[in-house]
């Protein structure tokens, strides 16, 4: 049984879904962008037999706290900062961390911090490597990056529109009939939310502070050594191919699984990706 939770952190309100025997191995699984949590409804009840599964909404996203960008600064570090103080809350001191898109640069941040805590990567289409930005999102984001001006935020606000959200689930899918609608109307009527729009293309424009910590990223991946499973949708616009084979470079024993699959997998793949996750890290 999955079970949903609120908990206060850092003067905000964190959901998070957790399920599973808290005496497992305890996986966490972070979220890309735009969505939540909810990304992970199918997979969780096939993994709370063999893990403790906590999935939590960034702030911003999803049930957590989603306080104006006049309000909160809109970081990454901030967001990483609150899956601290939940993790920290909970008590955990050893965890696999799962990653999708956003949910890299949050959960590279909390490896940074603290790497002895992090027994193994679970790494799904998010990026550690220039090489696996995309045609699509270097045409949007590095003038964001580079100057932040009417111009540039115009092509940043494509990626908050309905016809985006949509197209970045069916996109590489074997049979969109399988992608339910509920992914992307869910997602969007929070990125709707009145005002939000600029919470996003700040931490749209925040994505350079990642970029900037690359180096430092590759640096304790080489040093620490994670076990790792990449499972990556090749058909992904976004996170191309090329970022996810970058990551064998400085974590040679990774394990690289290929999904026919686009940006998000799980739809068609969850059982896939839970049986690899399973064979790698189940005790």
């Amino acid at each position: 049984m999955t079970l949903h939770k609120f908990v206060t952190i850092n003067d905000r309100q964190v959901f998070y879904r957790e399920a599973g025997d808290p005496a497992l191995p305890t996986l966490i699984l972070l979220h890309g962008f735009p969505t939540s949590s909810f990304m992970f409804r199918n997979l969780i009840p096939l993994l709370a037999d063999s893990f403790h599964v906590i999935a939590p909404d960034y702030i911003g996203f999803g049930q957590s706290d989603a306080p104006s960008a006049d309000e909160f600064d809109y970081s990454f570090d901030t967001l990483t900062d609150h899956v601290a103080g939940l993790i920290s809350h909970l008590g955990l001191t050893s965890y696999i961390l799962y990653m999708q898109d956003f949910g890299g640069p949050v959960g590279f941040r909390l490896f940074t911090r603290n790497p002895q805590a992090v027994t193994g990567f679970v790494i799904q289409n998010t990026n550690a490597y220039m090489a696996g930005v995309g045609e699509m999102p270097a045409q949007i984001f590095l003038p964001l990056w580079e100057k932040r001006d009417a111009a540039s935020e115009a092509g940043a606000r494509a990626f908050l529109a309905a016809e985006t959200t949509k197209f970045q689930y069916q996109v590489g899918a074997q049979n969109v009939e399988a992608i339910s609608p509920d992914n992307w109307t869910h997602d969007q009527a929070l990125l709707d939310r009145p005002g939000h729009d600029a919470a996003h293309l700040n931490l749209l424009e925040n994505y350079k502070t990642n970029v900037a910590l690359y180096d430092s990223w590759h640096e304790a991946f080489r040093a620490h050594r994670p076990k790792t499973l990449i499972v990556w949708g090749r058909r992904d616009p976004f996170f191309v191919p090329a970022g996810a084979e970058a990551f064998l470079a400085d974590l040679p024993q990774a394990r690289l699984v290929w999904l026919d699959a686009g940006h998000f997998v799980l739809d068609e793949n969850a059982v896939t990706v839970a049986a690899e996750i399973r064979a790698s890290f189940a005790a």
